[in-house]
């Protein structure tokens, strides 16, 4: 059924879809109209599930960790400082093998507080054994949600989605959501293979020493390894089943002959995409794309065969590694471990939800045409704000 839908609304209606038996929040912009349209839903009788407001985000994602651990399908999401008060909590969800399924709406991090789109939230969580796929529009977002929940279920491993703030959760478009049946078919009611139960004890999250701790951390990275393969096969799936559904763990556009390949995540692909065309059409530079939509696991292999024959890389994000560089490009240059590699240089842009242009895109690929050396850079500074003087 194809509707125009607010983003936050139309993940809603993806969760719903998905029959979760507890969702549970604790408001923050941008995520807020997420949670509040599944109350809305239970109070309605639209969602046949418990829905608990919590005191703190910290609440909110202890409490789908118990919901998890008794054996229920669980939801939440969050937003920018509530995903790091809930560090303590995501860690112990993954260490856990829950899986949780959780929308972050992605927005810069204090101080100084700033309530718009980057993504330092997601990236600052990156190593909690947490399964991250980037989404580019609302329908991807919500026929990725319908996924996350298939993939967490299967690996026994939480999946958190990231969606821009404002950028999509406060964006109408038209939205294609599955009939129930549809996915019930694709995603059968959640059967756990272990769970809390008064009846049959055991222990979860035991404390465990020196000696065998290490092997719980080797276990949980081996199945996050596997767990590309997974994503991969899950979205074939989907697609068969609904004829459209992501693209696996990257995306590549016009990379085949390019000299110049950019790559980014979330909804400024878009803009980047209309960019390269342009390029291509109006100047004949040979400039290619790559979507990340799987930022953990990373795509080591796929990166590396997408990037391998070109000249020079430009990583946009809207993060940074304070002292060293942006996040995703520190990933891109791991996966040429060992051997030579394409220059690939950092353009940090876009924090704090200052705009990215279609004309900064290019002028990102026509510097890296006439100078493909390695770079860190920030673009888009305001020269007014530069002098050391001004606070």
């Amino acid at each position: 059924m194809r509707v125009m839908l607010e983003g936050s609304r139309a993940v809603a209606e993806a969760v719903r879809l998905c029959r979760p038996n507890l969702v549970c929040a604790y408001p923050i912009t941008p995520q807020t109209h997420i949670v509040e349209d599944l109350s809305q839903m239970v109070a309605d009788g639209r969602l046949d599930a418990g829905y608990v407001l919590a005191e703190s985000e910290f609440g909110a994602a202890s409490i789908v960790l118990g919901g998890s651990a008794v054996g229920g399908r669980a939801y939440t999401a969050t937003s920018s400082q509530g995903l790091l008060l809930m560090a303590e909590v995501i860690f112990n969800i993954a260490g856990l093998r829950l899986p949780v399924v959780m929308t972050c709406a992605n927005r810069a991090v204090s101080a100084p507080i700033n309530i718009w789109n980057d993504q330092q939230d997601a990236v600052s969580i990156r190593d909690s054994g947490w399964i991250q796929l980037f989404v580019e529009d609302n329908q991807e977002a919500v026929d990725t949600h319908i996924q996350a929940f298939k993939i967490a279920e299967e690996l026994m491993i939480p999946v958190m989605v990231c969606m821009d703030g404002y950028v999509l959760t406060h964006t109408w478009e038209p939205v294609d959501l599955p009939e129930q049946d549809e996915v019930d078919r694709f995603l059968p009611l959640y059967s756990p293979a272990y769970r809390l139960d008064p009846d049959d004890p055991f222990t979860m999250g035991s404390m465990v020493g020196p000696d065998a701790y290490m092997e719980t951390r080797y276990h949980v990275h081996m199945d996050m390894m596997e767990a590309r393969a997974v994503i991969r096969r899950v979205c074939e799936e989907y697609s068969e089943t609904f004829g459209r559904g992501g693209t696996g763990v990257i995306d590549t556009y016009d990379t085949k002959d390019a000299d110049v390949v950019l790559v980014s995540m979330g909804s400024v692909l878009g803009t980047m995409r209309d960019a390269v065309d342009e390029l291509r059409d109006e100047e004949g530079l040979k400039v290619g794309l790559i979507k990340v939509r799987c930022f953990r696991p990373f795509p080591t292999g796929a990166v590396h065969d997408a990037i391998k024959e070109a000249q020079t890389v430009g990583v946009i994000e809207k993060d940074i590694s304070l002292g060293l560089e942006g996040t995703l490009c520190s990933e891109m240059r791991a996966a040429f471990c060992g051997e030579e590699s394409p220059e690939i240089s950092s353009f940090i842009m876009g924090l704090g939800g200052r705009d990215i242009t279609k004309g900064d895109i290019k002028q990102v690929a026509r510097d890296l045409a006439s100078n493909p050396a390695c770079r860190v850079e920030f673009r888009g500074l305001r020269e007014d704000l530069m002098d050391g003087d001004e606070r």
